[in-house]
């Protein structure tokens, strides 16, 4: 039996308590996983834990129920609202109608009142998770998926085997409308290894590329097929400047899977391009960027131009799988894996040589491609900045013992500064975000939206970087910024706590009371008593 998650929210103790305690939970299927006196922290608790249930008063403080519906119904899909009031008024019934909310339950309730309204939404959350995970229902929409004509096109395209002359007679014959005018691969990755009691990966995988396309089709007109074993879906936008947005929805899919139908799932997003024959590099970047997972983890979105902008390299042409190998071990891999697969390349040029000439052609392959590699990547290594002939006239001398060496120290130099660029990547975004914070923190309307927006990057990947850098949260450092310069300001100076709390970005001056009084235990008055004040 499925157990879901409920928010409570009023800003009446007393009741919040009542309701916990009258009713046998557990025994209902659900548990309680927090309170909220106001709309504010609720909309908090509702981000970080993404309840199934928020039953919440209307009438609150900072935020009413009304606005923490219409923000959860925009973020939060599936998290079902249920109103219990006071207020018996037409209005407020028609919103809540108009907001989906499942129930509008007038106080006082009695306890057999809301463990009826529970029951009955027991039952309809149960519904859909077994629409969700009913075996029949997936094998029969991964039997009736996109038809062949359109996903061999799809995969063709992204395989890069379509001129560009080719595309007209095929969008007409197949009937596919790509209006454009820039295009993004998103690389949906499954695991397999991680699957649900009583589920294939095959249906797993089946059932993830449902709510993908419904998730994220119809607001980005995605062309969603299967390849490789992953589901692709090729994105389409009106600006270069939405790709932060969808960075962000297709993280909040990836912990939508997770949390519906238990799928581990990794999202890479590939570089934009303006024409669909440069789909086959998005698809590539797209591709590598899930292979990142091994260093961000799972179950998120990835984007490669965020995570390592300099890494976005040039087509790799024709070059050797045991190279395209050697340079994948470099960015991804420990130095144990990279000496290894240095090793392999060496044996592999070595073994398919049948002249002495072919090994000098493989000799100056290795040569170009390691310089490519260091050129598309920023990076200044001694060998390179010299002249490359005599550097392979050099390596022509080398016996294989000492070939190896020299492969292995360039490898394991190339790891180290790309670890070290993009620890300086990361250190930089939260060093502009923190100085932002110092010259913008008095403004009430400055918020993770808008760092995001100047730093030119997606909230999940920010969020994420600003975290592991500082062990906070970004609005958490705001509001603790905030409050910290206003406790100066209390003892440093006579102004009121109204005009203290409109410096630091509080236009509501009872707000401001309440978390200056959640962050230092004491209201402004009585801090700026305890701690000497200039206020005569």
């Amino acid at each position: 039996m499925d157990t879901y998650t409920v928010l409570l929210v009023d800003d009446e103790e007393e009741v919040l308590m009542a309701i916990r305690r009258k009713i046998n939970w557990e025994g209902l299927g659900f548990t309680v996983i927090g309170f909220a006196n106001n709309g504010v922290k609720a909309l908090e608790m509702v981000e970080e834990f993404q309840p199934d249930v928020v039953l919440t008063d209307i009438k609150m403080p900072y935020m009413d129920g009304m606005e923490l519906a219409k923000r959860i119904k925009a973020e939060f899909t599936t998290t079902k609202i249920l109103f219990l009031t006071g207020f018996d008024e037409f209005e407020y019934a028609k919103e809540a109608v108009h907001l989906e909310a499942a129930e509008y339950i007038l106080k006082p309730v009695n306890s057999t009142e809301l463990i009826n309204v529970f029951t009955r939404m027991k039952i309809k959350l149960d519904q859909e998770i077994s629409e969700k995970r009913n075996v029949a229902v997936l094998q029969k929409y991964y039997m009736d998926s996109l038809p062949l004509l359109q996903a061999n096109f799809y995969t063709t395209l992204i395989e890069g085997r379509l001129r560009e002359e080719e595309l007209p007679r095929y969008l007409s014959n197949y009937q596919i409308s790509f209006e454009g005018p820039f295009y993004c691969t998103l690389v949906v990755h499954t695991s397999s290894t991680r699957v649900p009691e009583n589920m294939s990966p095959l249906l797993l995988a089946a059932s993830v590329q449902k709510q993908a396309r419904e998730h994220l089709g119809e607001k980005w007109r995605a062309k969603c097929f299967t390849y490789l074993e992953n589901t692709v879906l090729i994105a389409q936008l009106q600006s270069k400047n939405q790709v932060p947005e969808l960075t962000d929805e297709c993280d909040r899919f990836c912990r939508y899977a997770r949390r519906i139908i238990g799928a581990v799932v990794t999202v890479g997003i590939g570089q934009v391009c303006e024409r669909l024959t440069g789909l086959s590099q998005s698809y590539t970047s797209a591709r590598e960027a899930v292979s990142y997972r091994v260093i961000y983890g799972v179950s998120r979105a990835i984007n490669m131009k965020e995570i390592a902008p300099q890494e976005i390299s040039k087509p790799d042409g024709t070059w050797d799988s045991e190279l395209l190998n050697l340079f994948g071990r470099i960015r991804l891999n420990s130095e144990e894996d990279i000496v290894e697969a240095a090793r392999r390349y060496l044996n592999h040029i070595s073994c398919s040589a049948q002249s002495l000439q072919r090994y000098h052609v493989d000799l100056m392959e290795l040569i170009s491609g390691l310089y490519r590699f260091a050129e598309n990547n920023d990076i200044e290594v001694p060998d390179f900045t010299g002249n490359i002939r005599n550097l392979f006239l050099q390596l022509l001398d080398l016996e294989p013992e000492a070939l190896l060496a020299w492969l292995i120290d360039i490898c394991l130099l190339f790891r180290e500064t790309l670890i070290s660029a993009r620890s300086k990547s990361t250190q930089s975004f939260v060093f502009k975000a923190k100085e932002y914070v110092g010259s913008h923190y008095s403004d009430e309307a400055f918020s993770l939206d808008n760092i995001c927006e100047i730093l030119g990057v997606s909230n999940s990947y920010f969020s994420t970087i600003f975290k592991k850098e500082t062990g906070n949260s970004f609005i958490g450092y705001l509001t603790e910024y905030r409050m910290d310069r206003a406790s100066r300001m209390l003892i440093e100076t006579n102004e009121k706590s109204y005009i203290i709390a409109k410096n630091v970005g509080y236009t509501d001056p009872n707000y401001f009371s309440y978390v200056f009084k959640r962050r230092f235990g004491v209201s402004p008055s009585k801090y700026r008593m305890e701690h000497g004040s200039c206020e005569k």
